[in-house]
């Protein structure tokens, strides 16, 4: 099989902050990681790799700096990694980036599926994955929890790379699970429950570090720069609010024993004025 696997990465969570003119995020200078959601996505694809035969090809789109989450996918497992970098790429929204990758994934071709993790933890916004689907035309399980079976056309196994045959997965629903039967090509959207991401070995860690990475632009790979970047984000952020406390709490002593019975009372009379506790 061969699987892709557009990874993204992102700032440490308690360091984001936000440049309030441009309504983007502050990326200069802050400590970067492989969205932990993402990790999920590599985990899934290397499995079946291990099942199935085949690659696993890790794919982003950013700065040049974005290059060391693709060395922390190798780390891991994979077989090669695809950087998009450009500045024609800055500022780009979930389906500017969305349209980026299924430019990217149609250059690498003959890809039998896309594992996406659910979501990144900077935007949040669980938009790409679902949005390359639609782009590339393909089925689309999302939450998925676990794969069932891969049945490869013709039952070669490893699958041809083709894109032939079909994947049988379990998406997590808020009310239950649901089984579904994808025909491939196909994309996947995982949840952390699917699995629990192996930790790079020391000799994953010498690949990455050897891997060569190298940009690739617009100028590489076909696509309409209108529809990148600033210029192809259909969406944009008006402006920032940042949340008010509005209410005042009191704080009641009731750590020592004499306190204890004013403390109820205290409690009491508060709920009674409030009209949730009857007189």
């Amino acid at each position: 099989m061969k699987i892709i696997t557009p990874v993204k990465q992102v700032p440490e969570t308690g360091n984001v902050t936000m440049d309030e003119e441009t309504g983007t995020m502050k990326r200069a200078g802050v400590e970067s990681i492989l969205n932990p959601l993402d990790l999920y996505a590599v985990e899934s694809a290397l499995r079946l790799r291990e099942e199935h035969g085949g690659e696993v090809i890790a794919l982003t789109m950013g700065p040049l700096s974005s290059e060391k989450a693709l060395r922390e996918a190798i780390a891991m497992g994979c077989d090669d990694g695809v950087l998009l970098s450009g500045r024609e790429f800055s500022g780009s929204d979930t389906w500017a980036t969305a349209y980026a990758l299924s430019r990217g994934i149609g250059h690498i071709g003959d890809y039998d599926l896309i594992i996406c993790g659910e979501r990144a933890t900077d935007g949040d916004t669980g938009q790409v994955g679902p949005e390359i689907a639609s782009l590339l035309d393909l089925p689309i399980a999302t939450y998925v929890s676990s794969v069932q079976a891969v049945h490869c056309a013709g039952g070669e196994d490893p699958c041809s790379g083709a894109g032939n045959g079909d994947i049988v997965v379990e998406r997590m629903l808020e009310d239950g699970y649901e089984t579904l039967k994808l025909l491939l090509p196909a994309l996947l959207t995982v949840v952390k429950e699917i699995n629990v991401p192996r930790l790079p070995t020391l000799g994953g860690k010498k690949t990455a570090r050897d891997a060569e990475i190298s940009p690739r632009s617009t100028s590489d790979i076909p696509m309409d720069r209108k529809l990148v970047g600033l210029n192809g984000s259909p969406t944009r952020v008006v402006s920032i609010d940042r949340p008010k406390v509005t209410r005042n709490g009191k704080v009641i002593d009731a750590r020592d024993e004499s306190r204890r019975e004013e403390a109820v009372e205290e409690v009491l009379s508060c709920m009674r004025r409030l009209g949730v506790l009857k007189r």
